[in-house]
């Protein structure tokens, strides 16, 4: 069976929607190196209107350069497109995104971005999936005064971050039959949450694998974060 997140992600059929600028660029960062990163900027972008921001962790796998812009047209951004928001979709500057070297290097792409853009810092929202699932629970715990929502899809996590996220809107994406990240860990988490009283909502994807989870559920997620949002 080919595997539809990958089969997604290596695909040069998939393209963001022509309306949208759509740019493969680099940072240097002291310490990092190059940061190699795809921005999407959204065709209405105005100066006078500040925008949501998304930054999206690609998962693991044969990385190519620009593999997050990868990630960014075959996942995220047709998810999360009809945001108007302003998505950053970076290379992991190392072997994974739970490091104090992607951690600077991916701090460093932010504040850049959102030194060059009008963000609404109301509206700032970390996804990922599998290996970016990882760092995005890793991000939002360690900068819960930044981010103000995590989307972790197919991620190993912990108690500990989970904590650390305070109340920030979190949606766990999970797969029942995940064959790479077992499932109940993370169902277990997202009810020690809710328990807590944290505002966390668990989806239980039943049919699919880790490599299958497509493109609905992130955006069913995205829509309960705008609500979460509207009600702040």
């Amino acid at each position: 069976m080919a595997w539809l997140l990958t089969t997604i992600l290596l695909s040069t059929a998939v393209q963001t929607p022509s309306e949208s600028s759509l740019t493969n660029t680099a940072i240097e960062v002291d310490g990092v190196g190059t940061v190699t990163y795809g921005i999407w900027i959204p065709h209405d972008y105005e100066p006078a209107e500040s925008r949501p921001l998304i930054l999206a962790l690609h998962p693991g796998g044969a990385r190519a350069p620009y593999y997050g812009t990868r990630f960014l047209q075959g996942i995220v951004g047709p998810a999360l497109a009809n945001w108007g928001a302003i998505i950053v979709a970076p290379d992991a500057p190392a072997r994974s995104w739970a490091n104090a070297t992607s951690e600077k290097g991916v701090m460093a792409l932010l504040e850049d971005v959102m030194a060059r853009y009008a963000i609404d810092t109301k509206r700032i929202l970390v996804t990922g999936f599998s290996l970016g699932g990882r760092g995005t629970w890793y991000l939002a715990a360690r900068h819960p005064d930044l981010f103000t929502a995590a989307i972790p899809m197919a991620a190993r996590s912990n108690r500990d971050s989970a904590e650390q996220v305070g109340d920030m809107p979190v949606f766990v994406i999970h797969a029942r039959e995940d064959e790479v990240v077992p499932f109940e860990p993370a169902a277990q988490i997202a009810r020690e949450m809710q328990e807590r009283g944290q505002t966390v909502s668990f989806m239980a994807l039943d049919g699919v694998g880790h490599y299958q989870m497509g493109v609905e559920p992130l955006r069913t997620a995205g829509e309960w974060v705008v609500e979460r949002w509207g009600e702040r």
